[in-house]
């Protein structure tokens, strides 16, 4: 008799499922998106960069916020050209009700899993 319990083989692409930098870049659209300039590529790679500390490529960044429109974790709309853009439209992203869902998902089940492990320390 196995001891395993709950196992789940759901598809890749299941939406509720995120990766450690999609649930990154998911928040740092959150983050950008409450600035006036509103949350394109270039806003949520700066946030990501200032609020991890880590280094990121930016083309990652490009990469996961098309995967997150394609998986209907985000949502886009082009802006009009600008001058100072050199004639250029912006990409700006939003979270949808799907994308709130799968990462309040998800920390729900990072906080069960740092219960009891107060010998790490306080989480910062």
């Amino acid at each position: 008799m196995s001891n395993i319990v709950g196992v789940s083989c759901a598809p890749m692409a299941d939406p509720g499922y995120l990766g450690e930098f999609e649930q990154l870049v998911l928040l740092a659209v959150l983050q950008a998106d409450q600035m006036d300039a509103g949350a394109y590529g270039t806003t949520v790679f700066d946030e990501l960069v200032a609020r991890t500390e880590r280094r990121i490529a930016r083309g990652a960044v490009y990469m996961t916020l098309d995967r997150l429109e394609k998986k209907g974790l985000l949502s886009s709309y082009a802006t009009a050209p600008t001058l100072q853009r050199g004639g250029r439209m912006k990409r700006c992203y939003s979270v949808t009700k799907r994308g709130m869902a799968a990462l309040q998902a998800s920390r729900r089940a990072l906080v069960q899993l740092w219960k009891g492990l107060d010998a790490f320390g306080p989480i910062r």
